[in-house]
């Protein structure tokens, strides 16, 4: 398993479904081993900035990266997702 149960990551795609963006954190609370020839899968807690739950997603592998010590987070207005 590439990132650790929950960790935080980086999403590196939009998610437009969702309301949420590439770079947008979320917590890891879920791994799905690859079937054969398929990539491993995640499923992701987004939190706002106070704490409440905003989204719970399922991710490829390629679709986060783990976050680093040369980023910055910061904060913008959620837009609720499409209906």
């Amino acid at each position: 398993m590439k990132h650790k149960l929950f960790n935080q990551v980086a999403l590196q795609v939009d998610l437009p479904k969702h309301g949420l963006r590439r770079g947008d954190v979320a917590t890891v609370v879920e791994h799905h081993p690859a079937r054969p020839g398929q990539e491993p899968g995640y499923s992701l807690e987004v939190f706002n900035a106070v704490g409440d739950t905003v989204a719970v997603v399922t991710v490829r592998e390629s679709q986060i990266a783990p976050l680093t010590a040369n980023e910055m987070l910061h904060v913008r207005a959620l837009v609720p997702a499409p209906v």
